[in-house]
């Protein structure tokens, strides 16, 4: 499974209509509903803002919005482009300057979903990682040797808290966790652990 690693901004015209695609990283429902306030913000003298987004590991959580265009007309067509993408935690957003010419119902199915295959397909993607978080304390002598296996572990690391020892917090890819833990522990001599058991 794939995740959007930024955004892709495409436009199309149909018979004078406008039709501009955006697609971007969204991880829920609640995500989604902002980026379409926001869109709309943005777009203010636009005729819609059509969306459709995927999220979770499984693409199982979803929804889209025909915005006042014919039922299953706009939002369906960009989920459907969604759905056989590979790719979650996406929302792809159609915002539509209408030219004066109805396209009827066919028309606008064929004008949604290349506007979202053209969104969909300018994004740049990487795989979606399950992520652990992990916090440790640590003396300071042994900071630099941790941050050193952290990094060879592919953790990103927060801003370290320096106090009477050090904490640090972050987290890292899931397959990494126990090769990582086994090797902050022999350089700690099993002071320091990433797994709590």
């Amino acid at each position: 499974m794939l995740v959007p690693k930024g955004r892709s901004f495409e436009t199309i015209e149909i018979k004078k209509s406008r039709f501009i695609s955006i697609a971007m990283y969204a991880s829920s429902a609640e995500e989604a509903k902002e980026i379409v306030k926001v869109t709309r913000k943005k777009y203010p003298d636009s005729t819609h803002v059509v969306h459709a987004f995927l999220s979770g590991p499984t693409s199982d959580i979803f929804g889209f919005s025909d915005d006042r265009e014919p039922s299953g007309t706009a939002g369906r067509p960009v989920l459907e482009v969604l759905k056989g993408s590979g790719i979650t935690n996406i929302i792809v957003l159609v915002v539509r300057y209408f030219g004066g010419t109805k396209l009827g119902t066919g028309g606008l199915v064929k004008a949604y979903t290349e506007a979202a295959q053209k969104a969909v397909g300018a994004l740049p993607v990487e795989e979606l990682v399950t992520k652990i978080s992990f916090k440790i304390d640590l003396t300071y002598d042994l900071y630099d040797h941790i941050v050193k296996i952290l990094k060879l572990h592919s953790a990103e690391v927060e801003e370290p808290v320096f106090d009477t020892q050090i904490h640090i917090s972050g987290n890292l890819p899931e397959k990494e966790l126990c090769p990582a833990d086994e090797a902050v522990r022999d350089i700690s001599a099993g002071k320091v652990r990433l797994i709590n058991e």
